[in-house]
């Protein structure tokens, strides 16, 4: 699927890579795919604020990724998630939800590690970060998109509406700073 995509839409996926491993994630969410879109520009034409969309991502990670309609979720069942985070937060530290998760170490890694050789690939940022079951949603969607606009590739545009189009995080921050489903498609593809 790959070879469809456009070379934007190429340097969106591997910017997302680079996303989760400048930020430590042991996995590329679409959140790291909303960020290397906006890294890349491709939202500029919305007059999406890059500052302000990264915060609230920030402060979604934070919450643990949880969104809005979980949080309303919960408090519909007497659950307050900003006194859950407040607590954990005491005990564990700020951010403690928004912490990267423990890197894996791989049986090579470890061999390395014993035999006084640091990890060269991890240092490099050559180690695979595989992509998580919602980011990959979003790049199946995009597909699924490009087609049904009878478009041959895959462009950035695809990717945007493939996470405007799948609930989370990604939309609902992208929702809150005026960009819908419909101003993406109406602005950017002309």
């Amino acid at each position: 699927m790959f070879e469809r995509f456009t070379r934007d839409a190429r340097s969106t996926v591997t910017g997302a890579v680079t996303e989760a491993r400048r930020s430590g994630a042991a996995t590329v969410t679409e959140e790291h795919l909303l960020l290397s879109l906006l890294a890349l520009g491709i939202l500029d034409p919305l007059g999406v604020d890059r500052a302000a969309v990264a915060a609230d991502l920030t402060a979604a990670r934070r919450r643990g990724g949880m969104s809005r309609a979980d949080e309303e979720a919960l408090a519909g069942l007497g659950i307050d998630l900003t006194e859950i985070v407040s607590r954990i937060e005491e005990t564990h530290g700020e951010g403690a939800l928004a912490a990267a998760a423990p890197r894996r170490r791989t049986l090579g890694s470890s061999l390395r590690s014993v035999l006084g050789r640091e990890d060269a690939d991890d240092r490099a940022g050559s180690r695979h970060v595989p992509f998580t079951e919602g980011a990959k949603k979003v790049l199946e969607q995009s597909l699924r998109i490009a087609l049904g606009r009878r478009d041959n590739h895959i462009g950035t545009l695809h990717l945007l509406l493939a996470l405007l189009s799948r609930p989370g995080t990604a939309s609902e921050v992208l929702t809150d700073h005026g960009i819908t489903y419909r101003t993406a498609e109406t602005t950017l593809a002309a």
